[in-house]
């Protein structure tokens, strides 16, 4: 029996290790997030939320953050914490249109072409994090797809990054 219970720590410390790649065939029921974490709502409609942000972006002179994750990802929950936390909600909000999208856990569910629409080919892992220019044109193509280990970032490096990318929007 405890042969059993160590092969499910280790399997858990490797897939926390490994970021939120999502193996196929797994499902969303598989991990349960309490209903007060909740920040990637599979009911929501995506496009029109980024179309939503765009159009908010453009009035604004902001860029839009796209944050595509899953509440079943430690890596997402841990960067929507940040992003909600008081001190980066402060420095997001004159610079960006924040916009949270539900990704399935199982590869075969996701529906990439809302990505594709930014020049991005797939969602690797959770969370990915697009930032887009008032036109909608991704500037960080390259690094979008890097923040599967958002949970062992320290935060003042998050902050730095996403403080840097884009400088407040000119308000009149």
């Amino acid at each position: 029996m405890k042969m059993v219970g160590r092969a499910v720590a280790i399997s858990l410390v490797l897939a926390m290790m490994s970021g939120c790649a999502m193996p196929q065939g797994t499902t969303e029921a598989a991990s349960a997030v309490a209903p007060a974490a909740r920040y990637f709502d599979p009911s929501r409609n995506a496009a029109a939320d980024v179309d939503g942000a765009l159009a908010a972006a453009q009035a604004s002179g902001k860029h839009v953050l796209l944050i595509l994750g899953g509440d079943w990802c430690h890596d997402s929950i841990a960067l929507a914490n940040l992003f909600h936390s008081e001190r980066f909600a402060a420095m997001l909000a004159p610079r960006y249109e924040l916009v949270w999208v539900h990704v399935p856990r199982a590869s075969a569910e996701r529906d990439t072409a809302l990505v594709r629409r930014f020049g991005l080919e797939r969602i690797e892992g959770t969370p990915t994090v697009l930032i887009l220019n008032p036109a909608g044109q991704a500037i960080n193509l390259a690094d979008a797809p890097t923040w599967r280990n958002a949970a062992s970032r320290k935060p003042a490096a998050i902050y730095r990054h996403f403080a840097r990318a884009v400088p407040p929007a000119v308000t009149n």
